[in-house]
């Protein structure tokens, strides 16, 4: 039920737009400046590294059509740097470039700025912003990632509690574990191949070019996908090995077991680590260090937490006390390194203390610390309900009463009927006796310490029950905004490029046009949309990327995919595409619409080799 809840707030809130990462510093032709002639090229510095995109830039020339550019590269070798060089022969006027990067912490950042040659432009074009990012591909990509740090948890989490806390039956903890590897397992797949598509924020289909595929395998985030799969695969063959070995001692775990389980752990951990917030800005290795003991306590806190609650609830006999507190002793040491770890990424993250309300980033980790406080409100109640568990499955001292024979020396003068004389006498040994609370034994006289009910612990264990399970709701709550934090600009990198002018994107950037189209052959599940995107739109030079959805609004494949151009009033047309498929979309890159007005567009669907429908809709091509 949690788990499904999460999903259901994944999926609805999962499409508010990205942040970027890496922060503009500068850049040469500076934003709004005048040269008096063409510069050979437009550098951007940035606050971090950056990765480049075939596509990083685009420039727009005054007459707003797009300007031949050759491959982008960093200047002078920097990493922190892109440079695109620009053509000979650039007309007078206000040029707009728009560029796009992917941020050393794996994230896309974008934006624009405009410089002129000469004098400025008389207008700017009035078009329609730029889309930056495709909700459904940002979507599923944040549902991953949500999904994988959860499954890490989960993983590493139920690991640890039966290597260092040693219950005795942990049949029940197979499940969870093989649920964290298997989820994991399928989110890193799903984040590898959805990573070109939300790093040029196209539709999720764009993921099938092999092209993109290929680029993603060689930069850092994809690095660090393919080292988590190579790592869940040496686990998976870890976990088979040791099912296969007999079982070690209850009472402790061989060395080899815990450093093979540490050294695969932290592995994982530095897949997060190399790809994140931490491989980026200031301290870099302190800072990987940090992020790394901080996935892992967390993972050995809240996981260990879903293992400790399915060993309360699922085993036929209850846990040991013992084994509840090596858990408390282990989430307490995962809390200490959780707060020292965590302060100083905070720090790191904010750079003043103005930024945790004044920057998203502040205002996220402003709710990460209210919900950890509530996370640790209830681990102290938990560990509360853990020490009076203790308390009553303790041994009681009970100091016997000892009747003695009539007439001995220091006897009293009566002994009560049934205690004493003869065929009832007992040693005296001035020693006690140890009971076990419900054993059976007489009740403790009046000078005795009183023994609990012998339904006690199970009313202590009852409240740890519940207790847990509230640690654990809550604890996905921490993890839920923890991934939203990576995914926010850090307020220190903000601040970096706040103070430099012309990070904002520029009014009338040219941009992407989308057209849906709904079709209908008539046939059972023939029904769909052509959602069609122009870029820029306008006379010239244009791009076009077509998704075909089925009727049940997921993506569909067909057999043939045709889109023609008219413009009746002038005449001119039909102008054929030319889409090609590209491997579960179609698309083409040298459409040339040569005069502005309103245009039919044409797409002829074929759904079988026998079944096809063409429909049409108006579309209106700018200068």
């Amino acid at each position: 039920m949690l788990l499904g809840a999460v999903l259901v707030l994944l999926l609805l809130g999962g499409a508010a737009p990205a942040s970027a990462h890496a922060g503009l510093r500068g850049a040469d032709p500076e934003d709004g400046s005048v040269l008096e002639s063409a510069p050979r090229y437009v550098t951007l510095t940035f606050t971090e590294s950056v990765g480049l995109l075939e596509d990083s830039f685009r420039v727009y020339s005054p007459e707003n059509r797009r300007v031949s550019l050759g491959e982008p590269q960093h200047a002078d070798g920097a990493s922190d740097t892109a440079r695109i060089d620009l053509p000979d022969g650039l007309a007078e006027g206000t040029y707009t470039v728009a560029w796009r990067v992917i941020s050393a912490d794996s994230h896309p950042a974008s934006g624009a700025f405009s410089f002129s040659i000469g004098k400025p432009s008389p207008t700017a074009p009035a078009v329609p912003a730029e889309q930056v990012e495709h909700p459904v591909t940002k979507s599923l990509y944040d549902t991953g990632r949500h999904l994988a740090y959860i499954a890490a948890a989960l993983l590493v989490g139920t690991a640890a509690f039966v290597a260092l806390c040693r219950p005795p039956d942990p049949a029940p903890l197979r499940t969870p574990l093989l649920t964290g590897w298997w989820t994991l397992l399928t989110a890193t797949v799903a984040l590898l191949v959805l990573r070109a598509p939300y790093e040029t924020g196209t539709a999720p289909a764009t993921a099938f070019d092999a092209s993109a595929f290929a680029r993603t395998l060689t930069g850092r985030p994809g690095i660090a996908l393919l080292t988590r799969l190579a790592l869940l695969l040496l686990t998976a063959a870890v976990l088979l090995w040791l099912s296969r070995r007999p079982a070690p001692e209850p009472d402790r775990t061989p060395r080899a077991h815990l450093a093979a389980g540490a050294a695969l752990s932290v592995g994982l951990a530095l897949t997060w680590a190399a790809a994140e917030h931490a491989s980026a800005g200031i301290q870099v290795p302190l800072a990987m260090t940090s992020s790394v003991l901080h996935l892992l306590a967390m993972a050995c806190w809240l996981g260990g937490l879903t293992a400790l609650l399915l060993t309360l609830r699922r085993t036929r006999t209850p846990p040991p006390v013992a084994t509840v507190a090596r858990f408390s002793r282990l989430a307490f040491a995962s809390v200490t390194v959780l707060v020292v770890t965590g302060v100083y990424q905070s720090w790191r993250g904010l750079g003043s203390w103005a930024a945790l309300t004044e920057t998203s980033y502040g205002r996220t980790l402003t709710v990460k610390l209210v919900v950890t406080a509530l996370l640790l409100a209830a681990a102290g109640l938990s560990r509360h309900w853990t020490a009076r568990l203790a308390a009553a499955k303790a041994p009681v001292a009970v100091e016997e009463r000892v009747p003695q024979l009539v007439g001995a020396a220091g006897a009293g003068p009566e002994t009560k009927p049934g205690t004493g004389g003869p065929g009832n006498e007992e040693p005296e040994t001035g020693k006690s006796r140890t009971e076990e609370p419900g054993s059976g034994e007489p009740e403790a006289g009046p000078g005795d310490r009183p023994r609990p009910p012998a339904d006690e612990p199970d009313r202590h264990r009852r409240a740890l029950r519940l207790s847990v399970l509230v640690e654990v709701a809550v604890g996905i709550v921490v993890l839920l905004v923890t991934s939203v934090l990576t995914g926010t600009l850090p307020a220190r990198a903000e601040a970096a490029a706040a103070k430099t002018a012309g990070t904002a994107p520029v009014a009338g950037l040219p941009g992407a046009s989308t057209v849906t189209i709904p079709y209908d052959v008539g046939t059972p599940g023939g029904k769909g949309r052509v959602q069609i995107t122009l870029d820029p739109g306008r006379v010239g030079e244009n791009g076009v990327q077509a998704v075909v959805f089925g009727a049940d609004g997921g993506l569909t494949i067909v057999p043939e995919l045709r889109l023609s151009f008219t413009l009746a009033a002038k005449d001119i047309g039909p102008i054929d595409a030319r889409l090609t498929d590209r491997g579960g979309y179609w698309a083409t890159s040298d459409l040339n619409l040569p005069l502005e007005g309103t245009w039919t567009m044409k797409a002829t669907v074929r759904v079988t080799e026998l079944d096809q429908v063409s429909a049409s809709r108006k579309v209106r091509i700018a200068r």
